[in-house]
């Protein structure tokens, strides 16, 4: 690649063709291998004497009881779900093991006839599971977090226990001619012989080699070429975005902001009840709250209003951006924002009334389109998932729209074209969401599901923020359509290049093979370092607030502070959140002990709220700025000042005082009593893990007080100036 400070070479072009070509070959590649070795669910299982202890459609109906009743969102199934209630692999693995110990290591399951021959004590086990989940269900000291009586039909719970009795059957027997079962030895079980493998540490330790040839490569790269990065621009600086100037389309946006922030009170609210749920169960300072808001619903709302949350804004701040890329009001474009506003509303609003009547069974058979549909993130029916990509269609085309007049401009035409083709990937890559249905494998659930939960979110999402921030600085003045475009290229080439392929990393314990593994630890540890990266891009962004017009030597005042605070905020989020905390956790010799603990709930939070969060954050934050005057601003300035110190200050409390401390000690308690030890009453119920969950207590508080409601606030006031600046127009 012939590298030039004043042009890009087309190399960069082709580099990231071939870069996600190449990605998604192999993530594809994956994905077929998932259907084709994927624990295989036996058409009958019988007994001592063939007697038959469940069959194929009784572990399939198991598992579509298990989604209806949103059991995901309070327990987990190898090691993915939620994480107050038991892991329930794990807990039906260990009664196996202490019945039958490492025998159960055999496998019994014969291809040619479908039948998999279970051992005395496996049979006796299931029968003696099938009553240990009635009692759970039925008593709400046994079932944390779930009214009292919540599943009684016996048909149903024979079913769930089938279920769970191929989950634990899948987890300790071994793989035809392997040392190790169908989800690599996961969870830890030493009384079975399930422990971790040694495919499990050989890849943890190449995986750090190649995060250490990363690094050194990307700084050998930075270092050689100096234009790479957020680099400002030489000559006349002027900024295209004045503070006060914006146009109707504009402040048709702020009502996506103000709903954004509206629903992140909502969000953050719930999230504590939540939070609360573990340091007091069954009670909310007295109150049964499971009667009226059982945990894993009040969960679902939580991820769900997260990820509302979060991608409106994102959306807002496209629309936002496009309007001033067009620098022209587009017709209809209002109305069209208004449609999309209330499509919001009615996709919010909807799926979170129907997940509440889902888990009630309110919907009959029609549970998965209208209702809950039971997998973790993505718990939303079918219905609202289809009107969703439907609203996102709409988005798109208005962004499209908005940018049409930049298209005809050749210094905006390529910014404009990678602006698109970000935005395209956005409805794109949600259609993985409809891959499967209830009674879909769960390992090619658990493959698609986190297409969604990765490489939409983590890749795609990420990426097109970050196509939307250099388009900030492009419009600000302080970088030219070149550099733009370098920072595009370079950050996609290298979030994608590890991202894509690293998106395995969620697949190491959920059926599929080693070379899963092998290739997702490898590509994993890389994602570090694109993250290493924004160290020097937070001091890159300090620079650009101190631009200097290279022409008449004058400084450029770049009215943006808070949004350079956010944005240097999510660079330490970022790294901390995402770096260091996600690396720590996804090395397979770390991962087998840690997934599903609070660690991932540490590196849930960091990571979500602090860079998607702020991110979010910092395109409200930059609107809000650019539809007021001068005067307006500094009555709501001080609300996001506020708000920017709460929201940090709030967060970082969580991790200090709970999360990282909690995690730890719940890791230590898988290493010394095993996986299904620490995910149950045994460790939730000691006296200084308690103490720890109050400790959530404080940081709830100010992020609550001190982040979120100021936010909503300047949110609300935002929007009743632009009503009012609306109404001064000619």
């Amino acid at each position: 690649m012939r590298a030039s400070p004043d042009g890009l070479s087309p190399w960069w072009r082709y580099s990231l063709a071939i870069t996600m070509i190449c990605g998604l070959a192999v993530l594809i590649w994956l994905a077929v291998r998932t259907y084709q070795f994927a624990p295989p669910i036996p058409d009958k299982v019988t007994g001592p004497g063939g007697v038959t202890v469940m069959t194929a459609d009784q572990i399939r109906a198991g598992q579509e009881v298990f989604l209806k009743y949103g059991l995901m969102e309070n327990g987990s199934v190898w090691g993915h779900g939620a994480y107050l209630g038991p892991d329930f692999s794990a807990e039906y693995l260990h009664a196996l093991a202490v019945e039958a110990g490492p025998a159960l290591k055999q496998n019994r399951y014969d291809p040619h006839t479908g039948i998999l021959t279970f051992t005395e004590a496996e049979a006796a086990t299931f029968e003696q599971q099938v009553v240990r989940w009635t009692a759970y269900f039925a008593e709400p000291t046994g079932s944390v977090g779930l009214p009292a009586g919540y599943i009684t039909d016996p048909k149903e719970l024979r079913q769930l226990t089938a279920f769970f009795a191929w989950t634990a059957w899948a987890s300790v027997a071994n793989r035809p001619d392997k040392p190790y079962s169908y989800t690599n030895n996961f969870p830890y079980e030493p009384l079975a012989g399930n422990t971790l493998t040694a495919d499990a540490i050989l890849w943890s330790a190449l995986s750090l080699i190649t995060l250490l040839a990363g690094i050194a490569g990307v700084l050998v790269a930075f270092g050689k070429f100096d234009f790479l990065g957020w680099k400002g621009r030489s000559g006349h600086v002027h900024p295209t975005m004045l503070p006060g100037v914006a146009s109707d389309s504009q402040r048709a946006t702020i009502k996506l902001f103000a709903i954004v922030a509206l629903l992140f009170v909502v969000q953050v609210i719930v999230g504590a009840a939540v939070a609360h749920y573990r340091a007091e169960p069954g009670k909310f300072y007295g109150l049964d709250l499971a009667e009226v808001a059982p945990s894993h619903i009040m969960r679902t709302w939580h991820l769900q209003l997260a990820i509302f949350w979060i991608a409106t804004a994102y959306v807002a701040g496209g629309l936002f951006l496009a309007a001033a890329l067009g620098n022209r009001e587009v017709r209809g474009q209002v109305p069209g924002i208004n449609l999309l506003c209330a499509a919001l509303v009615v996709v919010v609003v909807g799926s979170s009334l129907g997940e509440w009547l889902g888990v009630n069974q309110v919907f009959g058979p029609l549970w998965f389109w209208l209702g809950h549909q039971g997998w973790e993130y993505l718990d939303l029916g079918r219905v609202w998932q289809i009107l969703l990509v439907i609203g996102l269609v709409l988005w798109l085309i208005l962004l499209v729209r908005a940018m049409a007049p930049a298209r005809d401009n050749p210094k905006q035409r390529h910014v404009v074209w990678l602006f698109q083709y970000a935005a395209l990937a956005i409805p794109l890559f949600y259609l993985p969401a409809m891959f499967f249905n209830s009674t879909t494998h769960l390992s090619v659930v658990d493959n698609w599901r986190f297409w969604i939960v990765h490489l939409w979110v983590e890749g795609f999402l990420e990426l097109f923020v970050t196509v939307m921030v250099a388009l900030i600085f492009f419009q600000l003045g302080v970088m030219s359509h070149a550099n733009v475009e370098r920072v595009i290229y370079l950050d996609a080439i290298l979030y994608l290049g590890s991202g894509i392929i690293g998106t395995g990393h969620h697949w190491y314990w959920t059926g599929q093979t080693t070379i899963t593994m092998a290739l997702s630890a490898v590509f994993s540890a890389m994602e570090v370092v694109p993250l290493t990266l924004l160290t020097l891009d937070a001091w890159d962004f300090i620079k650009l607030t101190k631009s200097e017009c290279d022409a008449c030597e004058l400084p450029v005042a770049v009215p943006h502070k808070w949004l350079f605070y956010f944005l240097m905020a999510v660079g330490f989020w970022n790294f901390v959140g995402a770096g260091v905390f996600g690396f720590l956790i996804n090395l397979p010799v770390i991962s087998f002990y840690e997934v599903g603990t609070i660690l991932t709930s540490n590196h849930g939070h960091t990571a979500m709220m602090g860079v998607f969060g702020m991110l979010a954050l910092a395109l409200m934050v930059l609107a809000f700025r650019q539809v007021l005057d001068e005067q307006q601003w500094q009555r709501v300035e001080k609300y996001v000042r506020v708000s920017f110190w709460g929201l940090n200050i709030g967060l970082a409390l969580m991790v200090i005082l709970s999360l990282f401390p909690g995690g730890v000690l719940q890791l230590w308690d898988v290493l010394t009593n095993g996986y299904w030890h620490a995910r149950g009453p045994e460790f939730m119920n000691r006296p200084f893990v308690r103490l720890l969950e109050w400790l959530r207590l404080p940081g709830d508080a100010v992020f609550i007080a001190l982040g979120a409601v100021p936010m909503a606030i300047a949110a609300i006031l935002t929007y009743r100036y632009t009503l009012v600046n609306s109404r001064r127009q000619p």
